[in-house]
């Protein structure tokens, strides 16, 4: 595959912070809303639910990073909410839900990874369709 050890830096990094970062939600699922000066959630289990969402992510991405022959269609999910929720959280500060700082999880959580795991994708995807048709 090519830039192998890349990808695999990349989703092993990927998956340390996800676990991390999912394991620190679900202690302070009201982090966020402090540091952007927003009102606290009613509500701050479904935060937790998110930091577990995540965390769950990052132990996809260390299988992805132990076999990336075989992580595109994983990742594809994971590119997929890395684009999902930044249009989510943009769409909630255009309406005045959430404050522009609030955008700070998009930076940490989504844009940084957008263009290692688009690499990851255009480098995975022929394995992935190797595997299409050898199944059939």
């Amino acid at each position: 595959m090519k830039r192998r050890k890349f990808h695999q830096i990349t989703f092993l990094l990927a998956g340390i912070y996800n676990i991390l970062w999912g394991l620190w939600v679900s202690l302070d699922p009201n982090w966020l809303f402090r540091f952007a000066k927003m009102e606290l959630p009613n509500y701050p289990e479904i935060f937790v639910c998110v930091g577990m969402v995540v965390g769950l992510y990052g132990v996809v991405y260390l299988e992805i990073a132990r076999r990336p022959e075989r992580g595109f269609l994983l990742a594809l999910v994971g590119f997929v909410g890395k684009i999902l929720g930044p249009i989510g959280a943009i769409y909630y500060v255009s309406i005045g839900k959430w404050t522009f700082n609030a955008l700070i999880m998009n930076l940490t959580n989504d844009f940084i990874w957008l263009i290692p795991f688009a690499i990851y994708l255009f480098d995975s995807w022929k394995f992935y369709k190797q595997d299409l048709y050898e199944r059939n």
